[in-house]
């Protein structure tokens, strides 16, 4: 895939206007001027793909309002980490479509609290609808960049991710090297997989601690920070065309949140073939290294100055202006 210059991610749409992954999120980012906008996908028991960070949906939607859906609460392992609450692979679609959407951190974003309610959980068929009824309106492309999640812990309970959602992207139009979708995911077996299936491009997620999930279940000893090597950069580049890291694994910080010296990543990553899209920028000092508290801004110009291929944020409109200006 080609890009000339550094692409803007709506991550989860325009996450610090809006709830989090709504058809409203996604909407505000592409008016915002986001080149994509990213929807993370899970299941539902029926097997449709649906916008949510995480299966457990309760920090995300007012499902624990619903009197109807009390006994559905349960206690469940997913990658390793024991969680209660409500999960969507125990939902069906319809069952789904009754559950509205709400603000993940509303001590953060206490201005998102009004649109608590008002918001149905999207399917990935309605993003795509969406996205490509904005591109013919605005006359240019949009982009989406889905991020398949626990991947290992769906396909041991019979509903893989990849399938489906190959399927929807085949059936919409969505193919080659060059079409405007990124797929990515902090696993590595199944990217390795879909590499052998599709020609569309591929992202390996890369954080700035812990492991591919996969790993730990197959035994690679191997951590996410083992994978910014040279040598391992170059194996990434055999089957997935970019790398979405944490920014810290780009600038670091010290334990006070200060920023240190730029290591070569990015460099290493550009001389193995591939891009780097760096995540998550957002506004609020909360979220900020020291040195920039009041000032995101001034992040973002560091970032893009050395030469990262994209951002993902939650504040599309800053990062536009930011990209704008550096480029």
């Amino acid at each position: 895939m080609t890009v000339t210059s550094p692409i803007v991610i709506a991550h989860r749409g325009a996450s610090g206007y809006r709830p989090e992954h709504t058809l409203a999120a996604y909407e505000l980012a592409i008016a915002l001027g986001a080149d994509y906008i990213e929807p993370d996908l899970v299941t539902t028991k029926d097997g449709i793909l649906i916008a949510r960070h995480e299966n457990e949906i309760s920090q995300t939607t007012d499902v624990a309002s619903h009197a109807e859906f009390a006994h559905r609460q349960t206690t469940k392992i997913i990658d390793g980490e024991i969680k209660t609450g409500w999960f969507t692979e125990d939902f069906t679609l319809a069952e789904i479509k009754t559950i509205k959407a709400q603000e993940r951190i509303p001590q953060l974003r206490p201005q998102n609290i009004i649109y608590d309610g008002l918001f149905e959980i999207p399917t990935l068929q309605e993003i795509i609808d969406l996205v490509k009824s904005k591109s013919a309106e605005i006359g240019r492309i949009i982009g989406i960049y889905p991020e398949t999640k626990h991947q290992t812990y769906f396909q041991s309970i019979g509903l893989s991710l990849e399938a489906p959602l190959l399927a929807t992207l085949h059936a919409n139009g969505y193919q080659g090297t060059n079409a405007p979708v990124f797929i990515q995911s902090f696993e590595v077996s199944n990217l390795q997989a879909l590499s052998t299936t599709t020609d569309l491009p591929l992202v390996q997620l890369l954080n700035i601690s812990g492991k591919p999930y996969d790993f730990t279940v197959s035994g690679d000893v191997r951590t996410y920070a083992d994978l910014v090597t040279v040598s391992e950069l170059k194996e990434i580049a055999r089957y997935a065309q970019a790398i979405g890291i944490n920014k810290n694994l780009i600038v670091p910080q010290d334990n006070i949140g200060k920023l240190l010296s730029p290591t070569s990543l990015v460099t290493d990553a550009h001389a193995a073939g591939l891009l780097v899209h760096a995540w998550t920028f957002r506004n609020e000092d909360y979220f900020l290294p020291r040195d920039f508290l009041g000032n995101p801004q001034g992040e973002y110009e560091l970032f893009f100055g050395l030469g990262i291929d994209g951002v993902f944020s939650d504040f599309v409109d800053i990062a536009v202006t930011m990209r704008d200006r550096t480029s």
